[in-house]
Formats: structure tokens, sequence, C-alpha cells
């Protein structure tokens, strides 16, 4: 994944005309061991643009996964990923 980050990272800054600079900032390579975790990460991946005032509801961004998600996931589904609060994320890898 570094490799990959920091390819893609050298290929932005192309199109943009700006070498150096920082492309991923707080990304951290992580092996997700246990499904708690990998459940809240996706809860906070489908509110990330509602948190940060991009739209009203997460289902409404075109960039996000959590339209896809309710239409495809089963009602316990939905039910366990959205049951993680909004708290920043202290779950065990």
């Amino acid at each position: 994944m570094n490799f990959l980050g920091e390819r893609m990272a050298k290929w932005v800054n192309k199109l943009d005309s700006a070498p150096g600079r920082k492309v991923w900032h707080n990304w951290r390579d992580s092996r997700l061991t246990y499904e708690k975790s990998y459940l809240a990460r996706l809860a906070y991946t489908h509110r990330n643009a509602v948190h940060h005032g991009l739209v009203p509801v997460a289902n409404q961004s075109p960039w996000c996964s959590a339209a896809w998600f309710e239409r495809e996931a089963t009602p316990a589904q939905q039910k366990t990923i959205y049951s993680f609060g909004e708290a920043r994320i202290s779950v065990k890898d």
C-alpha cells in the first residue's frame, strides 16, 4: 500500500504541477484484524461527508458508498454499521 500511495501522490502532483506537495494527510496503512474494527471504520467513512458539511445525509454524497450500502445491505447489516457512535474510532486492531 505504501508503494501505491507514493505512486498515486506523484501522479496527482504531476497533474496539478505541484511536485513535493503532501497528498495523503493522516494516512496510515493498517491491517484490520477484528471485525468490529472494520465495521467501525465503515460507519466512520459513511459519516465523513456529513461530518465535513458536504451533504446533509451520507447517501447523498456521490463519492461515498453509503447509498450503495443502503440499497444492497440487509436491514440487520445496516443496523449493525449505523449502531457505531459518532465519536472517534477507538477499536482495537
